[in-house]
């Protein structure tokens, strides 16, 4: 038998960030899927997790993790299948490195994704945005950091690993306002930013601790902003912005309905479904259309763009009182 550990850690540290080329939000992305196995595969053997065997890992224990997932951890179909696709990357890695796992790997590759409801996204309006924008206190140099966050964050459409992992070394604030992004799959974009936006990161920038890590967004201890801290400055800035824009209470504000939000103004302020997905950085169109669901926009020109069917005039002619008394009665 082949203790799990030595393989599990080929995997993380070798063959995803040198072999796949994945980038380290991908790495911690699938390390945390496996934290979760370990710990639920280490306490259903009643073993340390050091001691794991690859054999024990089977399809069963599987199952029964992904069934863990969902009705302890109430975690989302989508999550649930994004952990079984880090389980099912480790055993195609096996496969080439230990041959005694082929029928096991076999077995875990047949399980299947889990068929998820594609609900509409969720988006802020533009006035909610701008509460969101105006909260910061521009007296503090915190406040004026939130402002350049969230004002990057929506103008951009970035995700929040791109925004926490921005660099200054990324930034052009000379001529034409531009920032470089390294995004999903190592795909590179250059995005214009808007003259507020701009200036926004100007003055943030003038403020910023010369020393300390080299993103552009630091938090108090002159770190770089981690996505738990950027989440709790969203939370606290819409929270506050609910004050003003009584609907944003009903709304779940995270980091990605940013992202939503300047997809969905992108798209009505343009009506290219194309140039949002260059915008966004995604590889297919595809993964766009979910935002030309939830246009009503879209809709609306489409109906009148489209011919109406005129309805035929008719002539209501009401029964005669004495063939109803007439008819029978139904019990």
């Amino acid at each position: 038998m082949t203790k799990l550990a030595h393989h599990l850690g080929c995997f993380l540290r070798e063959h995803l960030p040198h072999e796949r080329g994945a980038s380290a939000n991908t790495c911690d992305t699938y390390a945390y899927a496996f934290q979760l196995l370990i710990c639920f595969a280490a306490k259903r053997m009643h073993t340390q997790p050091s001691l794991l065997e690859i054999d024990q890992v089977d399809a069963p224990l599987i199952l029964a993790f992904l069934d863990h997932l969902e009705n302890v951890r109430r975690c989302s179909p989508r999550t649930r299948n994004a952990r079984l696709a880090a389980i099912k990357s480790f055993f195609r890695y096996l496969e080439y490195h230990d041959v005694s796992c082929l029928d096991q790997a076999r077995r875990i590759h047949a399980i299947p994704q889990k068929r998820a409801d594609e609900a509409l996204v969720d988006y802020l309006t533009m006035p909610e945005m701008q509460s969101i924008l105006d909260s910061p206190d521009l007296m503090t140099s915190m406040g004026i950091r939130d402002r350049a966050m969230l004002h990057l964050a929506f103008a951009a459409g970035l995700r929040v690993s791109e925004l926490v992992q921005l660099r200054i070394d990324q930034l052009e604030l000379s001529t034409q306002a531009a920032i470089h992004i390294y995004g999903k799959g190592r795909r590179e974009r250059i995005l214009p930013l808007w003259k507020q936006t701009a200036t926004a990161i100007r003055a943030w920038l003038a403020v910023r601790a010369s020393a300390g890590d080299p993103e552009v967004f630091l938090n108090a201890r002159g770190s770089a902003m981690t996505r738990a801290g950027f989440e709790y400055i969203l939370a606290k800035h819409a929270k506050a912005a609910a004050v003003l824009q009584p609907s944003l209470a009903k709304k779940r504000v995270s980091p990605h309905v940013l992202r939503h939000s300047c997809a969905m103004h992108t798209l009505q302020a343009t009506h290219d479904v194309r140039r949002v997905a260059l915008w966004l950085g995604h590889a297919k169109v595809q993964s766009t259309e979910i935002y030309l669901r939830a246009d009503p926009t879209e809709k609306l020109d489409a109906l009148a763009a489209a011919g109406i069917p005129n309805l035929r005039r008719g002539h209501f002619r009401p029964p005669d009182a004495l063939i109803e008394m007439l008819r029978p009665v139904k019990h």
